[in-house]
């Protein structure tokens, strides 16, 4: 599962590198979103799988409820708010702010595999 998620992360960085890119076209632009897309694809249903191996089985169903409602949460929190970024600085702005979210998903997701011991249920 750590394989799917750094693999998920690096894709997903990948495809903003190509978004970011100051060529002419918008073709890699494009390409870079659905690279970006299919990247975080199996990051989600990866960290909801390996929560009981993490936490163990005992504490699992509350930890995925908390991941749960911070999935929701975000979604419903960062349009709007790259909507305001967007808004006061332009939309030159994606890239950027694409970027600052695969390297905190990445910093945190490697902080919980190096914090957490493999979980033994008592």
């Amino acid at each position: 599962m750590i394989a799917q998620i750094r693999g998920g992360f690096l894709t997903a960085a990948l495809g903003v590198v190509l978004m970011a890119l100051p060529v002419d076209t918008d073709v890699f632009a494009l390409i870079g979103l659905t690279v970006a897309g299919l990247g975080c694809a199996p990051i989600y249903p990866a960290i909801i799988h390996s929560t009981p191996v993490n936490f163990g089985r005992r504490n699992s169903q509350a930890i995925i409820g908390i991941q749960m409602a911070s999935a929701y949460t975000g979604s419903t929190l960062a349009p709007p708010l790259f909507g305001a970024l967007s808004a006061w600085l332009g939309l030159w702005t994606f890239p950027l702010f694409l970027a600052v979210l695969v390297l905190l998903g990445i910093v945190m997701s490697e902080r919980v595999n190096r914090r957490i011991p493999v979980a033994v249920d008592a």
